[in-house]
């Protein structure tokens, strides 16, 4: 899928191992959809995910700035090289789910900034 998607609801339907690919897709809300096993590499800024099914999905190369998940199931999912600054989490699954080289500056879970939570680990752990 490619092309723009500025604002477009994706509601309920069943979509599960897409494969999104230099979609732009900022501003679109997912509510209700599964998505499990979908892949992305598409720019999904300032997105919403509500009441979504992420479960085993791959973010890769992305850009999440701005986006907003609420009671979205993310386990298993991998988010690889991602801009995810600026991102709330809210009653978000992220069972087995795998984050590396990302940017997460502002990013919040469950109102907590991730980097807080970061810093609150490091200090525990020594």
């Amino acid at each position: 899928m490619s092309g723009q998607h500025d604002e477009t609801p994706f509601d309920g339907p069943q979509m599960q191992g897409m494969q999104y690919r230099r979609a732009d897709m900022a501003g679109a809300d997912f509510d209700g959809v599964n998505l499990s096993g979908a892949r992305f590499f598409a720019v999904l800024t300032k997105a919403t995910f509500t009441d979504t099914n992420l479960s085993d999905a791959r973010f890769e190369d992305v850009s999440l700035a701005g986006a907003r998940f609420n009671n979205v199931t993310l386990s298993g999912a991998i988010i690889t090289d991602a801009n995810l600054s600026g991102v709330t989490l809210r009653g978000v699954s992220l069972a087995g789910a795998q984050i590396d080289d990302a940017d997460v500056t502002g990013m919040r879970i469950n109102g907590v900034l991730v980097t807080d939570l970061f810093a609150a680990y490091e200090e525990k752990t020594g």
